[in-house]
């Protein structure tokens, strides 16, 4: 298997499935859900496609992790696992990258 050119419209017709689809800000509200969605020591595993989505879970994962006391989620992916890694046989799995987050236990007992 050998390196394929990407066709010259893929990424004009990506654009406009994100814009169409409201892609990015889905990922952004979905994002804020995340710490009230998962127990303690809930893990999230992310897959995206594009750099776009990327970057977005990046700099989430990044500020929940850096937030001091205040943090919810850890890093559980020094850095992404990328499509290549994962599916070598699967051409549309390659630009696909995997970060995954857990929450972290909180020691608050509900009244």
């Amino acid at each position: 298997m050998g390196y394929h050119k990407v066709h010259p419209a893929t990424r004009t017709f990506q654009a406009l499935r994100i814009a169409i689809n409201d892609e990015l800000i889905q990922i952004e509200e979905t994002l804020k859900l995340l710490p009230a969605l998962l127990n303690d020591d809930g893990r999230v595993g992310i897959i995206s496609f594009h750099s776009l989505e990327d970057r977005l879970v990046k700099k989430f994962f990044k500020e929940q992790a850096e937030a001091g006391y205040e943090a919810v989620l850890k890093i559980k992916t020094k850095k992404p696992l990328s499509g290549t890694e994962l599916d070598k046989f699967n051409p549309r799995a390659r630009s696909g990258k995997l970060r995954v987050a857990s929450k972290i236990k909180t020691n608050r007992k509900e009244i």
